[in-house]
């Protein structure tokens, strides 16, 4: 079986389809087989307090939906609004996904994270999340981090292409705050409408992942031990932002079952993820592979 499997893994048909062109698949650095499980793995059940905005902790001119999972910006002028989630986390790794559409962002869109005091309103037009010490945000139109009111570089930033001994790999510089290349691109990356926040309340680090491509830390040397909410802010009328969680991981290493798929899955490659039914293996891991999807 085991002959079989490779023959069939690594034989590429001729008219498989290029990969993506999205311009943050070229900025795509390595992960960790933890995240990796983490986000091929099914998304948790609807319904999850940790999809919900909160209703407490927002701006009056924020109104969330009946349901909890979208909020909506007032049309009001001169004011920046924030909101967070309604339910944080001190542990373990975290992967939200957060639907804004680019349409409805305008000027000092902010998405990340924010300690349980973050200011969530003030007057004029100014970034609310990484606005002061207690949030880190990454602004979408301009693509620049903020924290502590002051910003910190664009994200993603321009990384070298270094070959090692066994393999070549993205890498770029570190800063007391974030690992990024300050010296980024001069022009911003227009950011898509889904964006994934990755926060890994262990290693104390938060990053984001667009069109299938995880962009690298955003920012280190979060706090730990603290809630820590998923939060936005926004300057325009109309904005319409919903967040869902997706799923999460221990401390613990990934079962050694979830890394087989994996490894399956990275073999087979994007172009034949459909194709798993195929794959000479035994009924039960087939059944695996397609729970897993």
């Amino acid at each position: 079986m085991g002959l079989s499997l490779s023959i069939w893994l690594y034989s590429k048909p001729a008219n498989s389809p290029l990969s993506s062109s999205s311009a943050f698949c070229s900025l795509a650095v390595p992960t960790s087989s933890r995240l990796m499980v983490t986000l091929i793995s099914p998304p948790v059940a609807p319904g999850d307090s940790r999809s919900h905005w909160s209703s407490v902790h927002r701006s009056p001119h924020f109104l969330p939906s009946a349901c909890k999972h979208e909020v909506t910006r007032s049309p009001v002028e001169r004011s920046s609004d924030g909101v967070r989630a309604e339910k944080g986390v001190k542990s373990g790794l975290h992967v939200w996904e957060v639907v804004w559409s680019p349409c409805h962002r305008g000027s000092h869109a902010v998405l990340g994270i924010s300690r349980q005091n973050c200011p969530l309103q003030a007057s004029g037009y100014k970034v609310l999340v990484g606005g002061d010490s207690q949030s880190w945000g990454w602004e979408l139109k301009s693509n620049q981090l903020w924290h502590g009111g002051q910003s910190l570089g664009l994200y993603p930033g321009k990384r070298r292409r270094c070959r090692t001994e066994t393999q070549e790999d993205w890498r770029s510089f570190t800063s007391p705050h974030i690992l990024i290349d300050t010296e980024g691109a001069e022009t911003p990356l227009p950011v898509p409408e889904r964006v994934l926040l990755v926060l890994d309340a262990d290693a104390g680090t938060l990053g984001f992942v667009v069109d299938g491509s995880f962009l690298g830390v955003a920012f280190k040397d979060l706090p730990r031990g603290v809630e820590l909410f998923p939060a936005v802010s926004s300057v325009r009328g109309g904005a319409s932002i919903q967040l869902q969680y997706l799923n999460g991981a221990t401390r613990d290493p990934p079962a050694l079952m979830a890394l087989s798929g994996l490894s399956i899955r990275q073999s087979l490659g994007k172009p034949r993820q459909n194709q798993t039914d195929k794959l000479p293996l035994p009924p039960f891991l087939q059944r695996y592979l397609l729970s897993s999807k």
